[in-house]
């Protein structure tokens, strides 16, 4: 059985972000450590492809389950963010140019692990016109191409409002279209300092205008300083734009210069919040401590098509 570790609970506040009183971290959060034959294969394969993914830049909990699984969640783009959200791990600054040669790298990584759901997702690239997006849609072809059974989901950024970016994405014809929300409005300027809450509702709602049949999806993450009031707020109006999927996890600071966790979310109260979200008319809804956005998607799909 593997080793279980506890996880970063640096920055944590219980007031405000400036609190320096930390409660303590719950036996609740905790992960398996990574390891096994499919873990190192899946990492293998990412250092040959010169390859990243969101599950080591973002320093997910739950990478050792997924790769030992097969499955990882594929970062696009390179590794660096020109936004500086302040609880995202992944690296800020200016990226190198666009490799355009990464989706075949992808597919044929796809193609090796044999997946029969691939999930590609991206650091945001406000230096390019389009975002990247004609990166997201090569990469859909080409996997179409190499494994016709495969499922795709994106998780896409907002493409700063740019509509005919995200119709570039919506051409290539995903299973499921994921956007996150992240957070309450009240803390989202601050949480998320180059994007708008409404930009991203309205990119859900343009998704499944455009798409009417699609599978679309939607993440936040709570502890951040937000009430459960607010959360289901939140819920509702992703309901409004008609969002199947929802994914609820707790969040935890990458390391103390980032923004605080304010308290932890007990497992009941995530639990209220998946059942509130069902009775709203989501189709399937993840909600736990430990969930991130693309944790069993595999199962996401097949749930919201039924």
């Amino acid at each position: 059985m593997a080793e279980l570790i506890p996880l970063s609970d640096v920055g944590v506040a219980q007031s405000t972000p400036t609190a320096t009183n930390r409660p303590r971290r719950p036996e609740w959060l905790k992960a398996r450590a990574p390891g096994g034959v499919n873990y190192h294969d899946v990492l293998r394969l990412m250092r040959e492809k010169n390859l990243h993914t969101v599950c080591e830049e973002a320093r997910c909990p739950n990478i050792g389950e997924c790769w030992n699984h097969r499955t990882a969640t594929f970062l696009l783009l390179g590794d660096i963010c020109t936004r500086g959200c302040r609880y995202c791990a992944i690296g800020k600054g200016k990226p190198k140019p666009i490799d355009e040669q990464e989706p075949e790298r992808v597919a044929e990584s796809v193609a090796h692990l044999k997946l029969k759901f691939a999930v590609l997702t991206s650091v945001n690239r406000d230096d390019v016109p389009d975002g990247g997006a004609h990166i997201f849609a090569r990469t859909i072809e080409l996997i179409r191409q190499k494994v016709p059974d495969c499922k795709v989901e994106v998780l896409i950024p907002d493409f700063d409002g740019n509509w005919d970016a995200l119709a570039t994405v919506l051409a290539a014809e995903p299973d499921v279209l994921n956007h996150n929300i992240e957070t309450v409005p009240r803390l989202f300027r601050r949480f998320r300092p180059r994007a708008k809450f409404e930009q991203s509702i309205e990119l859900l709602a343009r998704a499944r205008a455009a798409r009417p049949h699609l599978v679309t999806k939607s993440g936040m993450m709570v502890g951040a300083g937000e009430t459960n009031e607010e959360v289901f707020e939140v819920i509702d109006r992703l309901r409004e734009v008609d969002v199947n999927v929802l994914t609820i996890g707790q969040y935890l600071a990458p390391d103390a210069s980032y923004w605080p966790v304010h308290r932890y979310v007990t497992p009941d109260e995530f639990a209220e919040f998946r059942r509130y979200a069902l009775a709203r008319g989501f189709t399937h809804v993840e909600s736990g401590p430990l969930v991130r956005s693309s944790y069993n998607a595999h199962l996401h799909v097949g749930a919201a098509q039924h």
